[in-house]
């Protein structure tokens, strides 16, 4: 029996969130216990919010995202300026959601070949639609959390850059730093660098 492709995705748990990572990051490179960590994550509120439950929400969710990199990016994402944390927080988006991975490879990549100006927000909606055919689940989805997820997309896309802002959805170029180029390539990540030099194709 074939078993049925669905999208793993955790765009609905929030954007880059740079400042976080950096201390998850931190907590990995210590090798922190599971009690440690709750104790960080939730007593001592490492990451600063309001309420117990959305410091757990998302310290586990950048942990997710973080664990499919190898040290070197959590050492670059903790101890870099904010432009390399940035640029490594993004590796580690693009590792843990395929969706977003693919939408840059087709939407954005076509923008940008196309030299167009601007972008257009119903443009996830559009790509959503049409990877339904390669995953019927998301035909299930509530449209507030597709709609969720395109906020959170076009976020990503601005805190690194290629968008001017959200309010802005001006295409720009992004530069990828060497330092992650290195590590991508060291790590055979070239999917991920092949889309994250997604700007390139304007030049």
């Amino acid at each position: 029996m074939i078993k049925q492709f669905h999208y793993d995705s955790d765009m609905a748990g929030g954007s880059l969130m740079v400042r976080e990572s950096r201390i998850v990051a931190g907590l990995l490179m210590d090798e922190v216990t599971p009690e440690q960590w709750d104790e960080a994550i939730r007593v001592v509120n490492v990451l600063q919010k309001r309420t117990p439950a959305s410091a757990k929400r998302n310290a586990t969710a950048i942990r997710k995202r973080l664990e499919r990199l190898e040290p070197e990016f959590w050492r670059a994402l903790r101890d870099g300026d904010d432009e390399l944390a940035t640029q490594v927080a993004f590796c580690g988006a693009l590792e843990r959601n395929l969706l977003l991975v693919e939408f840059m490879e087709t939407v954005l990549r076509d923008a940008y070949m196309s030299r167009a100006e601007k972008f257009d927000a119903y443009l996830w909606v559009d790509f959503l639609e049409d990877r339904s055919h390669r995953d019927p689940a998301i035909c299930d989805w509530k449209e507030s959390t597709k709609k969720k997820m395109g906020q959170v997309a076009f976020r990503m896309l601005a805190e690194m850059g290629y968008l001017k802002s959200t309010r802005k959805l001006e295409l720009q170029h992004v530069v990828v730093r060497p330092e992650v180029k290195v590590m991508l390539d060291e790590n055979y990540k070239q999917r991920i660098k092949k889309c994250m030099e997604v700007s390139a194709w304007t030049l």
